[in-house]
């Protein structure tokens, strides 16, 4: 009889077990960046850091409220990204930096992580929210990056109005742009070397993008990255924000990452895919992989910068090396989290 009663009881606490878990939400999570580098609180006065940390907020706010709805993760990190692109406080979109020309060239880059398509733009000039342009590449056409007067001329046939590039003028960018071409000027002055001139900029003048990992209820991830690129870039440069691998990456199978720093170290360490092999390969988590390659030879190398990283089981990291990375997250097991420098 008491065997009998035990059986039942183990029954009914094993059949309370699955309904709790067959009714438990599913995760849902998202991070944003707004770029890494040398962002310290002594520079900003109490108004701007509030300026900023309302901004990041209001970014993840917008993505979360897609994935809450059921939304996408695509969806999300759309909706978060174009917040950031709108503002003049990130090197995306409206506040762009200069090319030494005086110009603005744009990149931006998306992937799904279900299917592993992916779509990028590079170097485009009058394309007011870079990423909805990376998407159409992905959704609407046969490739995944195009570049330049080609890109916008895929943008308008998909209705996308093409802007004036003064659209993305702001006062700040250019005093950083004629404080770069002085450094440049007398590093040109001392060398020829390009290589050497361009060495002589502060790491600052080098970095600067914006981007945002999500997981949505359906379990799908996805990662996408913006960017006005570098300060007095030349030459039709492209960082690694549009290269698929190096500033985007997302697979269901391991994880979304979308980076930020100095373009060229992200491109040559492959920083993003890394992340991921890692986590798939090695079954390491995304606080552990994530700090290995931050912190590892692309560092060594001179390689500065950060990464956020959505796993499919709504996992959140933001490693970075240098002294602060706008950011923030919010998850359905998290509350909101807005960072802006390294002690917080």
């Amino acid at each position: 009889m008491k065997s009998s009663f035990l059986s039942a009881l183990a029954l009914l606490s094993v059949s309370s077990f699955s309904s709790i878990a067959d009714t438990a939400p599913s995760p849902i999570a998202i991070a944003i960046h707004g770029g890494a580098g040398t962002i310290e609180k002594s520079r900003f006065t109490p108004e701007q850091e509030k300026a900023y940390r309302a901004k990041l907020a209001e970014a993840v706010e917008a993505g979360y409220a897609v994935l809450e709805q059921g939304g996408a993760s695509l969806d999300a990190i759309n909706s978060a990204i174009n917040v950031l692109e709108n503002s003049p406080y990130f090197n995306a979109g409206k506040g762009a930096v200069y090319t030494y020309e005086g110009e603005h060239e744009l990149d931006a880059s998306i992937m799904d992580g279900r299917t592993r398509e992916a779509g990028a733009v590079a170097g485009v000039k009058h394309i007011e929210n870079p990423i909805d342009l990376a998407r159409l590449v992905m959704t609407n056409s046969v490739h995944v990056m195009l570049s330049g007067e080609g890109a916008e001329e895929f943008a308008q046939q998909q209705g996308i109005k093409l802007v004036e590039n003064s659209v993305f003028d702001t006062e700040h960018r250019y005093e950083a742009l004629l404080k770069a071409k002085e450094k440049l000027d007398k590093a040109k002055a001392a060398t020829k070397d390009y290589q050497a001139q361009h060495q002589a900029l502060p790491t600052n003048y080098k970095m600067g993008t914006v981007g945002a990992v999500a997981l949505d209820s359906q379990g799908n991830i996805a990662a996408g990255t913006s960017t006005g690129g570098m300060t007095a870039k030349r030459f039709g440069r492209i960082g690694d924000a549009p290269i698929i691998g190096a500033g985007t990456f997302a697979d269901n199978d391991s994880c979304a990452v979308s980076a930020t720093g100095h373009g060229e170290y992200f491109i040559r360490y492959q920083v993003a895919s890394d992340i991921c092999a890692r986590v798939q390969y090695q079954g390491k988590s995304i606080d552990q992989a994530g700090n290995e390659v931050i912190f590892g030879p692309m560092f060594d190398a001179g390689g500065t910068g950060g990464v956020i990283i959505v796993d499919a089981k709504g996992n959140i990291s933001m490693p970075f090396n240098t002294a602060g990375m706008y950011r923030a997250s919010k998850s359905n097991s998290t509350p909101t989290y807005v960072g802006i420098f390294k002690d917080e």
